[in-house]
């Protein structure tokens, strides 16, 4: 059984999740299975979906490359290198059947923050359960980074080259070894869902409150 914040966390997000992807306009079927999954994920909870504001993302970013930095030290040397990186902090995934993720993260450029976004996705099969965990996009070009401005919704997987390490496939990675245009490395996973999917995940422009 979840704990009440991861709960609570499930059901918030999936909410300010459902608005983003305008479920509107999928079958009244559909989206009966999805309040199912979320009353089974937060076991009767709900609570009002809130955004984070930008000093909240903020802090959240900054310890989340404090923790990436000294867990996997070549991501360091990665920063330096790439052209910016967006971090997403935390990122609720949670499913039954049909699941959804979705978190909100900062984009750093030298050191500073230059806007704010948010992923999201969608997801169907079998799959049962809840879990969080936070990505970097480290982009190396230019070209990935105006794509990123651009595209006004990216869908990872499209676009430029993308490169997907888990927090095992970081540590043997080399910064002499780069060849593509982003590169994103996951941390920081807990709950028990197995298998982490960036691939489909959509990247939108926010604009929280100070």
């Amino acid at each position: 059984m979840l704990d009440s914040g991861v709960r609570e966390a499930v059901v918030s997000r999936f909410f300010d999740f459902l608005e983003v992807l305008n479920m509107s306009r999928i079958g009244s079927a559909t989206k009966g299975v999805l309040l199912a999954t979320l009353l089974f994920l937060a076991g009767g909870a709900c609570t009002t979906a809130v955004a984070a504001s930008a000093a909240e993302i903020d802090a959240a970013v900054d310890a989340a490359i404090v923790k990436l930095h000294r867990d996997v030290p070549a991501t360091a040397e990665l920063a330096k290198r790439a052209e910016a990186v967006l971090v997403f902090p935390s990122v609720v995934k949670g499913g039954l059947m049909i699941g959804g993720q979705y978190g909100q993260g900062a984009l750093r450029r030298d050191g500073r923050t230059t806007g704010y976004y948010r992923t999201s996705a969608v997801s169907y099969g079998l799959q049962a359960g809840a879990q969080s965990f936070g990505y970097a996009l480290f982009f190396m070009t230019e070209g990935a980074l105006r794509y990123l401005d651009e595209s006004r919704g990216w869908e990872l997987g499209t676009g430029p080259s993308l490169v997907v390490l888990d927090e095992g496939m970081a540590k043997q990675f080399s910064t002499t070894t780069i060849q593509h245009d982003i590169y994103a490395f996951v941390f920081g996973h807990q709950g028990l869902m197995a298998g982490i999917g960036l691939q489909g995940s959509k990247i939108s422009r926010i604009y929280p409150e100070d």
